[in-house]
């Protein structure tokens, strides 16, 4: 039987496999979305290279510059997740969620909307019909970092309140903190003179004869 304690330390143990995954799959689903998702060809050879000169001169033409755009905001979620605590950070992890939905959505329409954007371009850019369009190995790439992208983003939401945070010391001391300052600056500007005193002084790492 699991004791309590075990059971408070196992979501902090998500932490670092979870947000490497996010990261990881975040860069590799902006690396696929640049990649072109949509492939041609054409009747003849004057076609081949018709369409091989558009794809070359405009890589836009078959990427998906919005999924690039959507795995992006993923990754500067996850950098933020990383740095902030409490409401904000779980936040951060919604709008992480709702970009990796953003970019699944691009990839499952992708395939309705890019092959005819291809063919489209290519005949106004060369004058060339193409015959036959295919998705690519980038697309099923994108297809996959797109399942990996939404799970560590969901997964990121639901365990981030049980996440380790950063800690306070980096913050501007305000308010108690900063009057606490104040009223040990002026403890320690008191010499002390028993000897009690003297070693209490230095084991707090002040100099008793100051």
């Amino acid at each position: 039987m699991a004791e309590p304690g075990d059971q408070r330390r196992s979501p902090r143990r998500t932490f670092g496999p979870v947000v490497l995954l996010g990261v990881a799959s975040a860069a590799l689903a902006a690396w696929a979305a640049s990649k072109p998702w949509v492939s041609g060809t054409g009747a003849d050879s004057f076609a081949e290279a018709s369409v091989s000169l558009a794809t070359t001169a405009a890589g836009e033409i078959a990427s998906s510059p919005l999924g690039t755009a959507l795995a992006f905001v993923v990754l500067a979620c996850w950098g933020v997740v990383l740095v902030t605590r409490g409401r904000f950070r779980r936040a951060v992890a919604a709008l992480a969620v709702l970009a990796a939905l953003g970019y699944a959505a691009t990839v499952v329409w992708a395939p309705f909307s890019l092959p005819d954007h291809l063919v489209e371009q290519v005949r106004r850019r060369t004058g060339a019909t193409l015959d036959e369009t295919s998705l690519t190995g980038w697309f099923w790439l994108a297809a996959v970092a797109a399942l990996l992208v939404l799970a560590s983003t969901v997964l990121a939401l639901r365990l981030v309140r049980t996440w380790p945070e950063m800690g306070t010391r980096y913050d501007a001391p305000t308010g108690a903190r900063a009057a606490g300052a104040g009223d040990g600056a002026g403890a320690s500007s008191e010499r002390p003179t028993d000897n009690i005193d003297i070693w209490k002084a230095l084991d707090e790492g002040r100099d008793p004869t100051a």
